[in-house]
């Protein structure tokens, strides 16, 4: 199953992957990343893959 893990403490709150995936990335109001979804179906996975690698900061990855 996939899923998305977020190094919290890596994250600028700079938005990439909110900006391209809002469905599955908030950036709070604390300026730190919240996954909305961390099990993303299968037939979005091109969609997250590309939010993650976006990441600026490298704060997000993918884990099968």
């Amino acid at each position: 199953m996939l899923k998305i893990v977020a190094e919290h403490g890596k994250c600028e709150g700079l938005g990439m992957c909110e900006a391209m995936a809002d469905q599955f990335f908030e950036v709070g109001d604390d300026g730190v990343v919240q996954v909305l979804d961390e099990t993303p179906p299968e037939a979005d996975r091109q969609f997250v893959d590309a939010a993650v690698r976006a990441c600026p900061v490298a704060a997000l990855r993918l884990q099968d």
